[in-house]
């Protein structure tokens, strides 16, 4: 039982993470552009970049992004393959 457990504890806390809209903005958009970096995002989103960091950072916390930094530009994608399985329920047919 506490393996069975474990299991659907793993599982939820991939969609808490993913449950706020900010959070869920920036890896839509990841997967629709493969990669970009913390500027691109905050003009998107129109979001103070220490807002968007510390969003990235629980995303990188749960596994679901990963990044590569190159001097001081930092790049992020989608490094959870469940990811896009989970968007293209939640938003299909949309153009990007």
């Amino acid at each position: 039982m506490d393996n069975h457990y474990k299991k659907f504890q793993k599982h939820a806390e991939l969609l808490k993470v993913l449950s706020h809209p900010v959070r869920l903005c920036i890896v839509k958009g990841l997967l629709e552009k493969e990669r970009f970096n913390v500027s691109y995002m905050q003009q998107c989103l129109e979001l103070p970049q220490s807002s968007i960091s510390s969003h990235l950072q629980k995303l990188r916390s749960a596994g679901i992004v990963a990044c590569e930094r190159k001097g001081l530009e930092v790049t992020y994608w989608i490094a959870d393959e469940r990811v896009k399985s989970m968007l293209d329920i939640l938003f299909p047919h949309e153009e990007e």
